[in-house]
């Protein structure tokens, strides 16, 4: 035999195995019992991921261009040290204590793929983090700055994390808003704004800071 006739017999004999094989399992009722179980299997394992998916998903609010995020307010407590109140229409307002003379506020954004975006399905956004910073250089490398995770615990999995990390479904993205000094009794109003996060200011406290 020469050696181009082997790989030949070895394909002519692949065929007679599969169908041999797929005889032998076609007349075997546990095949079609087994194919059931299995598909009964991966329909509770999808709900219950679409459950977990969901119930992460309802911790997000709908990303909405000029319409608000979040209220933040500051009230200072000494030199360089502040408690910023951020509210967030429809839910409750929380307390940060920050140091420095700058904060600024992050965003997590969740963006639909696919056939959801193809549909209209808009944006998702969920704060992701307030912080303070100071102006001088020295003051930055030598005092203590303060970062607070202010976004929801995720339920089982980190629905932003894995869209960071790639999925078919959603993709995720980072908004800052630019860093705004703090002053007392100023009150700032957080908006999405030709695709970024502007912070307006909503009172002579806030406008005067910012003038400064």
């Amino acid at each position: 035999m020469s050696f181009a006739g082997v790989p030949i017999v070895m394909i002519v004999v692949s065929l007679v195995l599969v169908g041999l094989g797929a005889w032998v399992l076609l007349r075997q009722r546990w095949l079609l019992q087994w194919l059931k179980g299995t598909a009964g299997l991966l329909m509770l394992a999808a709900a219950v991921y679409l459950s977990l998916l969901a119930l992460n998903l309802s911790s997000y609010d709908e990303l909405q261009p000029d319409a608000p995020l979040a209220t933040i307010s500051f009230r200072q407590l000494a030199p360089q040290s502040f408690v910023a109140t951020v509210a967030v229409p429809g839910a409750e307002s929380h307390d940060y204590a920050l140091r420095g003379d700058l904060w600024q506020l992050d965003t997590r954004v969740l963006h639909w793929k696919g056939l959801l975006a193809l549909l209209g399905a808009r944006p998702g956004y969920q704060l992701e983090q307030i912080q303070g910073r100071y102006l001088a250089l020295e003051d930055e490398r030598s005092r203590e700055r303060v970062r607070h995770v202010i976004f929801s615990p995720p339920v089982f999995f980190d629905i932003w994390q894995g869209a960071s990390e790639g999925s078919m479904l959603l993709s995720a993205s980072t908004l800052s808003a630019a860093f705004l000094p703090m002053a007392d009794g100023a009150i700032f109003e957080v908006v999405l704004q030709r695709g970024r996060l502007e912070a307006r200011p909503l009172n002579r406290s806030a406008e005067e800071a910012m003038l400064q």
